[in-house]
Parts: structure tokens; sequence; C-alpha cells
């Protein structure tokens, strides 16, 4: 059976690799394996919302909403030093993987947690309730939409009343009906940016 980087416990043969996440700010060397997202390269959308997306607030607490091996969570974490950035993630070895690197990167500000199918948290870590000063996500859309409107609506209701999440959907994978979507489910939404087939849709708390 195929295997995707959305199944909990993957079983594709351990093939460690490195890649390098490289920003104007900053310089992350991150170790990646089979069966996980874009193990190869950062993604390319993340990388646009990395480039785009305003700084995270220097304090509080900040989501990574599947987290992979951790290139969104640990950017949050080296922009701002006095939060608490949390990453979450359905993917046991991606949450290993993300969790190491936090290590090797000296990012103790960065911790990492698996979810369910559902997308509700596996553990009762208190942070994990949020509320959430930020939220950036490269959400897994080839989940599916069902379970991809459940996992956005479980983590989007923990925004702080001042809280933004910033989320980059490929355009020809439904961003723009994902943006009706969730207005029309009470998270006022806007594109922020678009650049090379992305959107970057910015969420506020309703």
């Amino acid at each position: 059976m195929a295997q995707h980087y959305f199944d909990p416990d993957p079983d594709a043969a351990s093939r460690p690799g490195t890649v390098d996440l490289v920003l104007p700010d900053l310089h992350l060397r991150l170790n990646t394996d089979r069966g996980v997202f874009s193990p190869d390269k950062i993604d390319l959308g993340t990388r646009i919302l990395l480039e785009t997306v305003p700084a995270p607030p220097n304090g509080g607490t900040l989501l990574d909403l599947g987290c992979g091996y951790g290139p969104i969570a640990l950017t949050m974490a080296t922009r701002a030093h006095n939060a608490s950035v949390l990453g979450v993630d359905v993917n046991s070895r991606a949450v290993k993987l993300a969790a190491a690197n936090a290590h090797h990167n000296h990012l103790d500000n960065a911790h990492f947690h698996l979810i369910d199918n559902t997308g509700a948290p596996a553990d009762e870590h208190a942070l994990l309730n949020g509320p959430f000063d930020a939220i950036w996500s490269n959400p897994p859309i080839r989940v599916g939409k069902q379970a991809l409107h459940s996992l956005l609506c479980t983590w989007l209701a923990r925004l702080s009343p001042n809280g933004t999440a910033h989320l980059v959907v490929q355009r020809n994978l439904g961003a723009d009906s994902l943006q009706r979507w969730l207005n029309d489910n009470g998270h006022p939404t806007e594109r922020a940016a678009s650049r090379a087939g992305f959107r970057v849709l910015r969420t506020h708390h309703p």
C-alpha cells in the first residue's frame, strides 16, 4: 500500500537525509527521512509562507499545525525566542524528527506532539489547549476535505481573540474554495499573499 505523509505510523524503510532551510534571517539544517512530507527539500509552499508571513509575536504560545519535521515551527522558534512554540502532526516519524531538529538547532522553546486522525491531541499537555497567539500551517490538503475541515475547526477555534492564523495552500488544490469555506464557517479569512501558484490565507478569531 502506498505510504502518505499523513499516515500515523509510516512503514517506509528509513532513509535519513538532511535539508537546509535558508532564509534571510536564519539557516537551519534539518534531519529528514522517508515517510514524511517533502523529505528531499523544503517544500515551495512552506518557503513562500515563511518568506511572506509577518513576524510572530515574541511571546505567548504559537502553533505549527501539521509540522512535519519542523521547518515552520523552528522558524517560529528562531524568530520568537520568548514564545512557546508547539508543533503537532499525525505522523509519529515526523514528530520524532522535529523534536530532534529542535534539539540539534538549540531551540529549546519548540516542542512537538502527536495528534490523532481526527486532529485531536494524543496527549494531555496543557499548552495544546491554547489559546494560540499565532498559527502557521502548510495544512495537509491531500488528506481529504472532511478530515482537513475537521482539523482546521479543531485548532482554529483555539486562536486567541487577537490571534491570527496563516495557511499556505496551492491554488490548484483548492485554496480559493478553502477560503470561502473558512469564511462561511465563522473564520474571517482573506488572501494575504499570492506567489508561484500558492495562496497565503490569513484567518482571524471569529
